[in-house]
């Protein structure tokens, strides 16, 4: 049996699944699987991964289930001890199963290992944002505030749990049910980090992690969700939970197609609403000054405004390297 199972839900994917999966069988780490759920895809995706040679490479081809189903479709057949996930479009460091696995090697209580985030733009070049969260341990109350995996692509559980906590929820569609699920294990489980970033996010235009509107539903779904399981003396912090969901969904409003600063402006008062000490947090500070920016120099402005950080920012990252 492989000691890792890696799952990679595949949806019309071939643009960047190629270079994924050559990039997960040059891991330092070898004993894994990788099974690649064809979820319904109308590409090359199925008859491509059917003709790779490594016997490590497993295709299951299913329905459309979205992105919460292809993920239970994986872990349903995997045989790992240890499960890890990797959306079709994103990139590891050659190391991080070795870093993640030692890590869970080393702490038999805990359930989640998971690392540091490096965005990289749809060409692959680093953009210079790096998420770098710190919570190890018991961090559920930290988890309701902000998710602090980062991505799809980051964690390593321990198979046994989702026999524990269940399955990813399928109602939540490909929104936040990574949130959902890392809340139920951390309710139950102890979180460890690897203080690298050893996972590369791709930010693609026209995300559907942009679609801010539908994204609304799944939070409220989500918050209710957990906090309908958590004892009493925890409840003062729903509403801290809804105010940073409304700066995510401000975000979300400015990064879409439109642009939209107006609903931006309204998400943002709503996170006051909830939670009035939010205006002191980095977050809303950014985010302030982000609808300023685009009130008062419109939509093109703003994105100049951008492209010069963007620009400023992986000028920085080559001169570090």
């Amino acid at each position: 049996m492989p000691k890792i199972s890696v799952l990679i839900p595949a949806y019309n994917a071939m643009n960047y699944l190629p270079e994924t999966i050559e990039n997960v069988l040059s891991q330092t780490f070898t004993d894994f699987e990788v099974i690649v759920v064809n979820d319904g895809s109308a590409d090359e995706t199925e008859r491509w991964v059917s003709q790779i040679k490594d016997p490590r490479v497993k295709l299951i081809t299913q329905e459309n289930q979205g992105l919460a189903g292809a993920r239970n479709t994986g872990i349903a057949h995997a045989k790992g001890e240890y499960i890890t996930f990797l959306d079709a479009d994103d990139l590891w460091e050659p190391t991080k199963l070795e870093k993640q696995l030692r890590v869970m090697e080393e702490n038999p209580e805990v359930a989640l290992v998971y690392t540091w985030v490096a965005f990289i733009d749809e060409m692959g070049k680093p953009t210079g944002r790096v998420f770098k969260n710190q919570a190890e341990g018991d961090v559920w109350q930290k988890l309701t505030e902000h998710n602090i995996v980062e991505s799809g692509s980051v964690a390593m559980v321990r198979r046994s749990c989702f026999e524990d906590i269940g399955l990813f929820d399928r109602n939540l569609g490909s929104y936040l049910e990574d949130w959902d699920m890392w809340l139920r294990i951390a309710s139950r489980y102890s979180f460890k980090v690897v203080k690298e970033p050893l996972v590369y996010y791709r930010q693609l235009s026209g995300s559907a992690s942009r679609n801010w509107e539908a994204m609304a539903r799944s939070f409220e779904i989500v918050i209710e969700k957990a906090f309908s399981a958590a004892p009493s003396e925890l409840q003062y912090l729903k509403n801290r939970s809804y105010g940073f969901a409304n700066i995510c969904l401000a975000w979300k409003a400015l990064q879409s197609q439109a642009q939209d600063w107006k609903s931006a402006a309204n998400f943002r008062a709503k996170a006051l609403a909830y939670y009035p000490w939010i205006c002191f947090s980095q977050e809303f500070m950014r985010l302030s000054i982000a609808i300023t920016l685009m009130s008062w120099f419109g939509t093109e402005g703003y994105k100049i405004f951008l492209s010069y950080v963007y620009n400023l920012r992986q000028r920085i990252v080559a001169i570090a390297r």
